[in-house]
């Protein structure tokens, strides 16, 4: 299917509860091939608007139209945060549940199921772990158990609210980095509600934006940055988007000249500039950021002092600049 044939659209929808909407006016394109991040403040709408798009609930007013699909039979699965009680089973066997609607009423899976189950483990790198049963798994492994059974439903579009709640940065990157590859890969259209702003930004291929206004605002994340629509809906306390990292307090009279390129400049920078000190490529005192010939990093001051840990400099630096 081409990217540019929509496999769901809105018209016109409003969505909430007895009535009351959370949001409306809502004209929303799914395409294959992409992974949005729906975004916005606590309360907006989020899991209502993923339960909406996934039939699970009905909208106050407006449609929800999906598009039949040649690639795939059926158009959306969901993963939601409701919590498993069924914890003894396997991973392959809660897997297997995602096949449950293909099912005669024997409910035999046939060789294509398993090698269905089978494909949707390996997408998610859970082979390994298909016999082990829920309640040893940890909780990162268990929500990629959960993508592989809306994997298993060979479906055109999979929906997902906060897959990434509760879980450390590094299975939230892991989840993000995947749900991306296999927007890529499969050409599914995947749609995530999440909280994740820093990792939305750098994994997305676009964002839905839900103000406080009950509208949508829709982009690829770069342009909602520049044109200010993420600091107008989140009112960003101390965190720039222009450059991604938390806005430091300058409390010092010196400022610093800091020579230098790469990861090493970035964090170099970093600890200057949330030990309270000011950046600037006039200033009196210069920092260079070195490598030896042995490629061990160090840092040059221009009161000829030289270091090989920031702390080291930092603390030089805390106790008096050229003293």
């Amino acid at each position: 299917m081409e990217k540019d044939i929509a496999l769901l659209r809105t018209h016109d929808l409003s969505i909430g509860y007895e009535n009351k909407p959370l949001l409306q006016g809502l004209n929303l394109c799914l395409n294959p091939g992409t992974l949005i991040c729906f975004m916005g403040p606590n309360g907006i709408g989020k899991s209502t608007l993923i339960r909406t798009l996934a039939g699970l609930q009905k909208p106050i007013s407006g449609k929800v139209s999906v598009a039949a699909s040649s690639q795939y039979p059926a158009p959306v699965a969901v993963v939601l945060t409701d919590r498993i009680a069924a914890i003894y089973m396997t991973v392959a066997e809660l897997v297997a549940f995602g096949r449950y609607p293909y099912l005669n009423w024997g409910i035999q899976l046939a060789e294509r199921d398993k090698v269905i189950i089978r494909r949707s483990l390996a997408q998610v790198n859970m082979m390994s772990l298909s016999d082990k049963r829920l309640h040893e798994l940890s909780d990162g492994q268990l929500q990629l158990a959960m993508i592989a059974r809306a994997l298993a439903q060979d479906t055109a579009i999979v929906l997902l609210d906060e897959p990434t709640a509760h879980l450390d940065l590094n299975n939230r990157l892991e989840i993000m980095n995947l749900l991306r590859r296999l927007a890529h890969e499969t050409n599914k259209a995947i749609v995530v509600a999440t909280h994740e702003l820093d990792l939305t930004l750098q994994t997305a291929d676009e964002i839905w934006l839900a103000g406080r206004d009950q509208r949508m605002l829709s982009g690829i994340p770069e342009d909602l940055i520049l044109n200010g629509s993420f600091d107008t809906i989140f009112e960003l306390k101390g965190f720039d988007l222009r450059t991604g990292q938390v806005q430091h307090h300058i409390s010092r009279p010196d400022s610093i000249s800091l020579i230098g390129d790469g990861y090493e400049y970035r964090w170099t920078r970093n600890a200057l500039e949330r030990s309270g000190y000011q950046i600037t490529p006039d200033a009196k005192w210069v920092i260079n950021v070195l490598r030896k010939a042995d490629n061990k990093l160090y840092w040059s001051f221009n009161d000829g002092a030289t270091f090989e840990s920031l702390h080291d400099l930092l603390r030089h630096l805390n106790h008096g600049i050229g003293a």
